[in-house]
């Protein structure tokens, strides 16, 4: 058994119209959704080996203030194939990590990452910003996910979710 954590970034800012969309950082909400996710992964012992990232700036800045309530020290890398991507750029860097990785994180963006949430558990469900979809997917190699693979979602935390959590 594998476990993914699927986490679309927390809520971006408009504001400025001259940053390209790549450029956009966290907006105040975004910049308290996202460690307050952090604690919660924290809090459920989940702290995912690695974490696989689209290199926009929002989802960086998620996983800054997510990694640092988790107290996450692991490998962060950023795929430029992650911004805005498809399922199957999603699925294809999974299936390329090491056997010896049984917990990844994926940090993306919609559509893409609710295409992928269904593709792999036969399920249609929302990813509002900084939500996160907790897979366990029946496989023993990474190389082994497919369109087939049915994972089962264990929780979907939403941040609206969490009220009164800090």
């Amino acid at each position: 058994m594998k476990t993914l954590l699927l986490m679309r970034h927390a809520k971006s800012s408009w504001k400025d119209h001259k940053l390209t969309d790549i450029e956009r950082p966290l907006n105040k909400r975004g910049k308290k959704d996202a460690p307050r996710m952090g604690n919660l992964i924290k809090e459920k012992e989940l702290q995912p080996q690695v974490i696989l990232s689209s290199p926009a700036l929002r989802a960086k800045q998620t996983i800054e203030l997510f990694s640092d309530n988790l107290d996450y020290k692991g490998k962060v890398e950023y795929l430029d194939g992650f911004y805005l991507a498809e399922p199957v750029v999603y699925a294809d860097a999974l299936r390329a990590l090491p056997d010896s990785i049984e917990r990844v994180m994926v940090v993306g963006h919609n559509p893409g990452l609710e295409g992928l949430v269904q593709i792999l558990s036969g399920q249609v469900e929302s990813l509002p910003t900084a939500a996160i979809a907790y897979i366990v997917l029946p496989i023993s190699h990474w190389s082994e996910l497919s369109s087939d693979t049915r994972g089962e979602i264990i929780e979907l935390w939403k941040p609206r979710d969490l009220k009164g959590k800090k």
